[in-house]
């Protein structure tokens, strides 16, 4: 027989015990919240689903382009410019090359190839405490792919408002 002593012989409160547990269902939560937040990131540019971006973004989410100087702020233009940036730049040689995650913030970087011009970059993701995406900035090198990137995005964008 095993003797375990009662919490309160332990100088442990009820109270005590009791937001130690709620602490750690919300460390739970966090690091599931990581995970699903990226993995369905990944699940979507896998599938090129631009339909599922509306699953994933949060509502006051804000856009950086890597060509466009002033922050893109709401759902609707961050939907449009992803989208645009799934069947510009999303083709089969575009990989991930790296992750980094840290609490709600993650840099993804990617290369793909287009127009025989190697393209280098990052996906600077933040989201909020429900896993909804609050922030997306792309940062793409050399110059060359960004002046590429930049007429097909602007190419694909005027189809895409068709």
């Amino acid at each position: 027989m095993i003797f375990v002593p009662a919490p309160q012989a332990l100088g442990v409160t009820q109270a005590g015990i009791r937001s130690f547990v709620i602490e750690q269902k919300k460390l739970f939560v966090k690091v599931n919240m990581i995970k699903n937040t990226i993995e369905e990131w990944h699940k979507l540019v896998k599938e090129r689903d631009a339909v599922g971006l509306d699953k994933i973004l949060a509502d006051n989410v804000v856009f950086h382009s890597p060509v466009v100087h002033t922050p893109q702020a709401g759902k609707p233009i961050t939907k449009l410019y992803l989208t645009a940036a799934l069947h510009v730049l999303n083709n089969d040689t575009f990989k991930y090359l790296r992750e980094v995650v840290s609490g709600r913030n993650a840099v993804l970087e990617f290369q793909t190839v287009i127009a025989g011009i190697t393209i280098n970059g990052v996906d600077m993701i933040a989201w909020g405490e429900d896993g909804k995406i609050t922030d997306f900035k792309v940062m793409i090198r050399p110059l060359k792919a960004i002046n590429l990137v930049h007429k097909m995005m602007g190419e694909m964008l005027e189809k895409i408002k068709k």
